[in-house]
């Protein structure tokens, strides 16, 4: 179900959450920003951890997260966005298990290079804190992130929200966001996640396939931008191979029915 609180209109209401919140970041060679955007979350009412999962940085991406308190989980060489998050939610799983986070607490993904203005992502906290949503994500202005950054970016976008579309009936303002707020529930419902750069779009289709609640909430974020040059396009590619195998499963998944 998806609520239109939220989406494109007034914040939803910012008083602290009644449940614990954990942070996961992915990260790789964010050695220059990590540090100010784990300082940011931790400014998030309602946040017991902070979980930098390190992808196979060649920097110190690793020891200044250590160095701003967050728990770091090591990936020796790159494995991709996707497993990283799961990564990160096994963290999450062992920290349960000993008893140092609820069972209760809504899970947090933030980008590594928001630097300062993470800690507008605490907007997403409340709706999912209140019951109002088991999925809230993160819309930027044009000025935090372009959506017509060329190198391919609107190629992408416009495969994942038309996939989207066509699979749920819904079409996101911004299908790539990778700032979510989950609920348990949620977590649940979209886990194991969909390959690298398919996570957000197999994790929107998952979650509203599960019949719970998907609503958009603008932040004042600033993302790095990216760029048009031969990294960029490789980038770009690699998303959209992604996108489409997570949109293909799904499609498959229709076909076949139940069981």
């Amino acid at each position: 179900m998806i609520s239109s609180a939220g989406v494109g209109g007034a914040l939803p209401d910012a008083d602290p959450p009644t449940q614990p919140v954990a942070v996961v970041i992915p990260a790789r060679d964010e050695a220059v920003r990590i540090g100010d955007t784990i300082d940011g979350v931790r400014h998030i009412p309602g946040v017991v951890v902070v979980i930098v999962v390190d992808d196979g940085s060649t920097d110190r991406t690793a020891v200044i997260a250590a160095q701003h308190g967050a728990e770091v989980v090591r990936h020796v060489r790159g494995h991709g966005k996707a497993d990283a998050l799961m990564s990160g939610l096994g963290r999450i799983s062992g920290l349960r298990r000993v008893g140092r986070i609820d069972a209760s607490a809504s899970v947090l993904f933030v980008d590594a290079d928001l630097e300062a203005s993470a800690q507008a992502v605490g907007a997403l906290v409340g709706p999912v804190a209140a019951g109002e949503a088991d999925l809230a994500i993160a819309t930027l202005s044009d000025d935090g992130w372009r959506t017509d950054q060329g190198g391919g970016h609107g190629v992408v976008v416009g495969l994942a929200r038309r996939g989207i579309e066509e699979l749920t009936g819904w079409a996101p303002t911004q299908p790539l966001s990778g700032m979510r707020c989950l609920s348990p529930a949620a977590i649940a419902a979209a886990t194991p996640f969909a390959r690298g750069w398919g996570v957000e779009v197999g994790m929107t289709i998952d979650v509203l396939d599960a019949g719970l609640t998907l609503l958009e909430v603008p932040c004042d974020l600033r993302h790095r931008e990216v760029g048009t040059d031969w990294r960029s396009q490789v980038h770009r590619a690699a998303q959209y191979r992604d996108i489409a195998l997570a949109l293909g499963v799904r499609r498959l998944r229709r076909r076949l029915g139940p069981g």
